[in-house]
């Protein structure tokens, strides 16, 4: 049901300073069906597995590797999350670099969960714009040879990717070296566009990773309603995105919910058959996709992603024109996240209007600049495609 309103133009070689400009009115087109508008909201991509550089003693006598790869596989670097307690675990590999002795092992440690400055129900651990930091314990063993406990101390500031992680293990005969690692958060940010169904939401993202913005994951979303909590639980539908380089990540089925507390927010995991190509093997399984949505056109509570797509209708736009000695400058108002279109007639007579300017608002109002046309008058309108 396209929505329209039309702006009558000049003649080119009128004075643009000294012209009076006539706007009118033109009937709302109707056609059949109902309009599902495309909306934008914000997305947040991270990896709950760290990635991990090679630590070292300090001394340079001794060297320590995390993988979850079994040897003879390089190191990952990889420490992958367990959904327990300790919240994280690894295998690893202790290098003796005097002797050139090499033993193997395996570590849990927690990450810092308990900080969430901002108050948004994440863990700041997890959020690159927070800093986060503090000590966790775990156990380790290497089999046959020795077992024990672990320290871990973390610290990483506020709008920094890398941090650094000291790691201290303490076996049956007393502490062995502390290692000291520096370590990745990834994360991704971007627009998650969508356009809202009865029983389904079908969007796509494009998301780039903090720190690397050349590093993106971009690709379609759809989710399926829930029969009976319908805007509090959608479920992920199997899918694919492609990086930068058009590698294919493919994820599985997924449970996404919305928490009363945080009513704007949709969470839930991305579990890729495989999250990091530039290994020998599988890894880098577990993501987390949060979803922030504004956009609520009825203002019931309840997020645009998930209402009812009667409740999600965009306003009737508006339009105003000004003028400058080469400029046309339409300002549009709207229902911010909505595809729009300028359309251009010679006449009002003419049914065919041709489409110049195709965008979705990023605000109310938007200003437009179309070049002064050469010859007879023109006529404009903006619509909301849809029907």
């Amino acid at each position: 049901m396209p929505n329209t309103f039309e702006a009558m133009k000049r003649p080119e070689r009128m004075n643009p300073l000294n012209l009076i400009v006539r706007l009118c009115f033109l009937a709302l087109v109707l056609s059949s069906g109902s309009l599902s508008a495309a909306q934008t909201a914000q997305a947040r991509f991270y990896c709950l597995s760290l990635r991990f550089r090679q630590g070292s003693d300090g001394m340079g006598f001794y060297t320590l590797d995390l993988s979850t790869l079994p040897s003879p596989a390089a190191p990952n670097g990889e420490l992958a999350p367990t959904f327990s307690q300790p919240t994280h675990s690894t295998g690893f590999r202790l290098t003796d670099m005097v002797w050139e002795m090499t033993v193997e092992g395996a570590l849990a440690i927690s990450v810092p969960m308990s900080e969430d400055e901002n108050e948004n129900g994440y863990a700041d651990f997890f959020e690159v714009s927070q800093s986060a930091g503090g000590t966790t314990s775990g156990s380790f063993v290497i089999p046959g040879v020795d077992s024990g406990t672990v320290q871990a101390t973390w610290s990483r500031a506020a709008g920094a990717k890398d941090g650094s992680c000291v790691i201290q293990m303490t076996g049956s005969s007393g502490p062995l070296s502390a290692f000291t690692h520096e370590f990745e958060l990834v994360e991704y940010l971007g627009p998650l566009s969508y356009t809202p169904g009865t029983n389904r939401v079908v969007g796509s993202v494009d998301l780039r990773q903090t720190g690397l913005p050349d590093n993106r994951f971009v690709g379609p979303v759809e989710f399926v309603k829930s029969s009976t909590a319908p805007h509090d639980r959608l479920e992920l539908q199997p899918g694919s995105w492609t990086n930068a380089w058009d590698e294919r990540f493919v994820f599985q089925r997924e449970i996404y919910l919305r928490d009363p507390q945080w009513p704007t927010n949709y969470y839930g995991y991305v579990e890729f058959d495989d999250g990091d190509f530039y290994t020998s093997e599988p890894d880098y399984y577990d993501w987390m996709l949060s979803v922030d949505d504004l956009n609520d056109a009825d203002h019931d509570g309840i997020p645009d992603f998930s209402d009812s797509p009667a409740s999600t209708q965009p306003r009737t736009p508006r339009l105003a024109a000004s003028f400058t000695p080469t400029e046309v400058r339409l300002s549009i108002s709207g229902t911010v996240g909505v595809s729009h279109e300028v359309q251009e007639a010679s006449s009002l007579s003419l049914r065919d209007w041709t489409t110049v300017r195709t965008l979705t608002l990023a605000s109310d109002p938007e200003v437009v600049a179309l070049p002064v046309p050469a010859g007879r008058e023109r006529f404009w309108r903006v619509v909301v495609p849809g029907g």
